[in-house]
This record gives C-alpha cells, structure tokens and sequence, in this order.
C-alpha cells in the first residue's frame, strides 16, 4: 500500500466544500459547471475579488478555494495570506493561466496549497483538488525549480549539520510532511498523539530555520530528490 492509499486519497465520505474566486464571471461559471457535474465537489460560495473571498471564506470555512491571483479590490495572494492565518485548515489552490506566473512562489510563501491551470482537462480536476484537500502540495516542474532555487542557499548551509540534530521520529515526522500528510493524518500513521506531531513540527521548522510547513516539505524533498507531486 503506497502513501496516497495510506492517507485515503482514493476516497472521500462527503463532498469537498468549494470556494471560487475569480474576477471573471466565465471562468467562475466554468469551474461551477465541472464542479457540479462530480459528486465528489461542492460550490458553497463565489467571489469576485481577493476581499470579497476573505469574507465568503469566514463565513463559509470552506474544504479548498481557488483563488485567481489577479483580481481588484483584493490580489490573490494578499487574500490567500489572510485566509491561511484565520482558517489553517482551508487549503487554497491558485488558478492561473500559465505555471510560470512570478506570483505563484509568493502565493506559496503565503501557505497555498499549490496550483490549478485554467486549461487544466476536467478529467484531472478532481483528482488535483481533492490531492490538495487531503494536504498534498500541487507544484509542476517549472514552479517547482523556482522554489527550489530560493531555499538553495539555506540547504546548502544547513545540508551538512541539521540532519545529525534529527530524531529517527523527527525524521518520520519530516518525511510524512514532505509528503503532504496534516498534522492528523501523521498522528494515525505514527500512533501518537496530534498535540506531538504539532510539537515535532515547531522544533523541525526552529531547527531547519524555515517558517511553515511548505518550505518544510521543499527543504526535506532536496535531501530525498523525491519528485513533487503535480
């Protein structure tokens, strides 16, 4: 049984609540088409700009938003930064037009999930949203190079000592998060408790120097070369 199996990501008992943001009435109209033709997904509320989100998104607390990145009144990684520090566990995937857009590694910064292409094939969106609901980052080639070269210079000053300072359970944490896992998720696969997960996860991003659970991920899979999932 691999990871994604593991974590259920093949399954899911109720639909995956769906907050859309865009600036364009098309697109929105478009994704609440594919939306509402799969069981596995549903539009509880739309937004027309990043402040318009913030607030439909308190109200709402939403599974997964997609946020357009360049929207008025708003821009999507402003909205995206609020919405992660009031509701943690709502996962945002960026839309965009094209997966070299220079605002898609500030999104993640901010604590995006990752990314979903307005040409994405309707057959691939569900599989990408209900990924990024179960906690799993969805970062391409391109995106992921740009991230990459950004934590670089911190792995290569850390590479050669913080791996000495881990804990084998550190290290199982470490690898769980790479992977996408949630706190909880981890808990169960481990047999401990949620509270030392959390716990493991504060010293693990202390120690590394890094400031949340992305850049986390990011830094492990260099020493892993493990390949993102996209």
């Amino acid at each position: 049984m691999n990871s994604l199996e593991k974590i259920g990501l093949n399954s899911t008992a109720d639909p995956i609540r769906v907050l859309l943001v865009d600036d364009e009435d098309i697109v929105r109209y478009g994704l609440k088409s594919i939306c509402q033709a799969e069981c596995a997904l549903k539009v509880v509320g739309e937004a027309a700009n990043g402040q318009a989100a913030i607030e439909q998104a308190q109200a709402l607390q939403p599974d997964v938003i997609l946020m357009d990145i360049n929207m008025p009144v708003l821009d999507g990684v402003s909205a995206t930064a609020a919405i992660r520090q009031a509701l943690p566990d709502t996962k945002v995937l960026i839309l965009t037009a094209f997966e070299d857009d220079e605002h898609l590694v500030a999104a993640m910064q901010q604590g995006a999930s990752g990314y979903l292409l307005k040409n994405t094939p309707p057959e691939d969106f569900v599989c990408i949203i209900r990924a990024a609901h179960k906690g799993y980052l969805q970062i391409g080639p391109s995106l992921s190079r740009q991230l990459f070269q950004q934590l670089k210079p911190l792995a290569a000053v850390k590479k050669p000592t913080i791996r000495k300072g881990i804990t084998p359970r550190e290290q199982d944490v470490l690898s769980l998060v790479a992977e996408g896992a949630s706190n909880r998720e981890i808990a169960g696969m481990l047999h401990i408790a949620e509270k030392t997960v959390k716990n493991h996860v504060s010293s693990l991003l202390s120690r590394v120097g890094v400031r949340d659970r992305t850049q986390l991920a990011l830094w492990e899979r260099q020493f892993s070369e493990r390949p993102l999932i996209a």
